[in-house]
């Protein structure tokens, strides 16, 4: 095949966003290492992946360990987009409650979706744990509270749901929510077995290990041109490279590949901030924090006792309408803390913003791409952005690999929801 020549100004297959802004508590501290270099000739694989953060990562080890030759690109670098931004609050409880789930989907399959979530977060930590990865991981209960979403009722519906599912779970009284943790006025649901980690240490540990396999991570790489076909997939780059590949994964985040169908996906921003260490001042469990709520507050403690503390979110794509709101934002993020855990110093020592996905449902979308052969997308919509990349590494593995997977109805294009 004779090689295209290279194209001033081509146009990249992905959507440009300018994904956060400020100093999130990971970009203050020392930046992991990922050997990447750049791509200077044509090359093939068995597997490329576009994208190399968080889902990159996980499905870049994944398939590695399948045994297969992984490729993976990026136009900027490993782990400078959306996750150095990320809370990385890895829980399995959905953003949307089991009980509204079940009304909008129906309850197999609600109840199938909500057990696959608590699997892939409880297979994050246990392949973390086995690789020996040292990413700052915490397992944490969860302390979800009653708002404008639910109400006391709807709550102690939403404790039914769950226990008939299986979940393991605590319903509390607002006596029993200050008595234990020193909220006020607050009915609550207590869950277990979450997790947390630094995002940028998760994903550059998950890449490093891809690489010992003998993965290659080429960057900055802007794929301009995606040409499938039934015997496999060739991606052209900006600078006219070429890359032949038996099968194509799409894990750019909330930069998707233009033509690829939305499925109700919609870009918001979110505002976050994070405290000093005050390790005198938290609460007992040190449980992440969430509330029933919309807009709604998200708290979780790091291993140095630091308060992260994020939410507000507003359906806003536009990065300089994002940025204007960070004062304002941080301001409220600051009080709100404050008001909720008043044994807290909710004075922000970092504050940012960032552009992140989100679903109809809060679910995501895994699996092949319509119309294009040998291509596969990990879209992890929704607000459990980290445990739904570790569902698709999980999934892509078994579809590539050609055993499928059981859930695979639940995420991919096809579904009606």
């Amino acid at each position: 095949m004779t090689k295209t020549p290279a194209r001033k100004n081509q146009a990249s297959v992905t959507h440009h966003r300018d994904l956060r802004t400020g100093q999130s508590i990971w970009s203050a501290r020392r930046r992991p290492t990922v050997p990447t270099q750049p791509l200077t000739r044509d090359i093939s694989c068995d597997v490329v992946i576009i994208g190399a953060g968080i889902s990159g990562a996980l499905i870049a080890e994944s398939l590695s360990e399948a045994g297969l030759k992984v490729v993976v690109v990026d136009r900027r670098g490993p782990l400078d987009g959306s996750t150095a931004a990320s809370t990385a609050m890895l829980q399995y409880e959905i953003d949307t409650p089991l009980s509204l789930l079940s009304e909008q989907i129906g309850r197999d399959r609600a109840e199938r979706l909500w057990r696959r979530s608590r699997q892939s977060v409880d297979a994050l930590r246990e392949r973390t744990e086995r690789l020996e990865l040292k990413v700052d991981a915490a397992t944490r209960g969860s302390i979800y509270l009653h708002g404008n979403v639910l109400d006391a009722e709807g709550l102690a519906r939403e404790a039914d749901a769950r226990r008939r599912a299986g979940f393991e779970i605590e319903l509390l009284k607002p006596a029993a929510v200050l008595d234990r943790y020193g909220i006020k006025g607050r009915h609550a649901i207590i869950g277990f077995g979450n997790y947390s980690a630094d995002p940028r240490q998760l994903a550059a540990g998950y890449l490093n290990v891809a690489i010992g396999r003998g993965a290659r991570v080429y960057s900055p790489v802007d794929i301009c041109d995606v040409a499938p076909g039934e015997s496999g997939v060739t991606l052209q780059s900006a600078d006219g490279r070429e890359i032949r590949a038996r099968t194509l994964v799409v894990a750019t985040g909330y930069e998707m590949m233009k033509g690829v169908p939305r499925k109700g996906n919609k870009i918001i921003s979110s505002w976050s901030i994070a405290t000093k260490a005050q390790p005198r001042a938290i609460w007992p469990t040190a449980a992440m924090i969430w509330e029933a709520a919309d807009p709604y507050l998200y708290i979780r403690t790091t291993p140095a006792s630091e308060v992260i503390c994020g939410g507000e979110d507003e359906e806003i794509s536009d990065a300089d309408e994002r940025d204007a709101k960070i004062a304002a934002k941080t301001a409220t993020l600051s009080r709100k803390l404050g008001a909720l855990l008043p044994m807290i110093d909710p004075t922000p020592a970092h504050a940012w913003a960032g552009s992140f996905g989100d679903s109809e449902t809060g679910t995501p979308t895994i699996g092949r791409i319509p119309r294009m052969p040998n291509c596969y997308a990990a879209m992890g919509y929704g607000g459990n952005g980290i445990t739904f990349s570790m569902m698709a590494a999980q999934m892509l593995r078994g579809m590539i690999c050609g055993d499928g997977d059981p859930d695979a109805d639940l995420v991919s294009f096809s579904r009606k929801f």
